[in-house]
């Protein structure tokens, strides 16, 4: 792995565990929920309709998302596009 972002990340507790942030706000649908480590955003994946969490970092430049979805452990780097170990200081903030 060569991603050094995720080195830098102070994981954050979701903002709004039960959902995307935006499709709950606007009555949209999510396939799977995403977390930024950066600042707790929940965002839908890239196979929701709407894609929040990709927009978060297009809009933000937070590099690292984990996943939110129960049993999943794995982080994304945007910057890098790759995979990363998910910090151990946002498992209490998993599902």
């Amino acid at each position: 792995m060569s991603c050094e972002h995720i080195a830098h990340v102070k994981p954050q507790p979701p903002k709004t565990p039960q959902g995307c942030e935006e499709c709950l706000k606007t009555g949209g649908q999510w396939v799977h929920l995403r977390l930024c480590l950066t600042c707790g955003h929940v965002g839908c994946c890239d196979s929701s309709p709407n894609r929040h969490a990709s927009k978060h970092f297009q809009h933000t430049k937070h590099p690292v998302m984990t996943s939110l979805e129960p049993d999943e452990r794995w982080a994304w780097c945007f910057v890098d596009e790759e995979a990363v170990d998910v910090p151990k200081a946002a498992l209490p903030y998993l599902r």
